[in-house]
């Protein structure tokens, strides 16, 4: 028993040290690069986002979103010219970790709970 207790004061101990890094001004400009599946095969799209504008470059086309930041490391994404009803619906966007070029996000429909996860490079300022 006592060394059930040990062993959880230990796991407790180390887990209480861990803080995650979260540097968000240093991702609100840049150039990025995000990559995922789409219909199983790897797709790269790269993103240019300053303080109020992002426009994404994706298989030879441009889209662009004005930006607006709630706080240092979340914002809303409209897109300005959307092409459907669904495009016309606002994102949310929540960096949650920051490394020294990269950044994990989540993101959803605003009002929506469903979230998804993504991870970006940054490959420019």
């Amino acid at each position: 028993m006592s060394r059930s207790l040990f062993y959880l004061f230990i796991c407790f101990l180390f887990s209480s040290c861990y803080d995650t890094t979260r540097d968000c001004t240093s991702f609100q400009n840049g150039t990025f690069e995000f990559e995922t599946y789409l219909n199983g095969e790897l797709v790269k799209t790269t993103f240019v986002r300053n303080d109020t504008l992002e426009v994404d470059f994706f298989e030879g086309k441009a889209d662009s979103s004005s930006i607006r930041w709630i706080n240092d490391c979340e914002y809303i994404a409209n897109k300005l010219n959307p092409n459907s009803m669904m495009e016309r619906k606002a994102l949310h966007f929540k960096i949650i970790t920051t490394s020294e070029d990269s950044y994990t996000f989540e993101y959803g429909i605003v009002g929506e709970s469903k979230k998804q996860k993504g991870s970006v490079k940054k490959v420019s300022n």
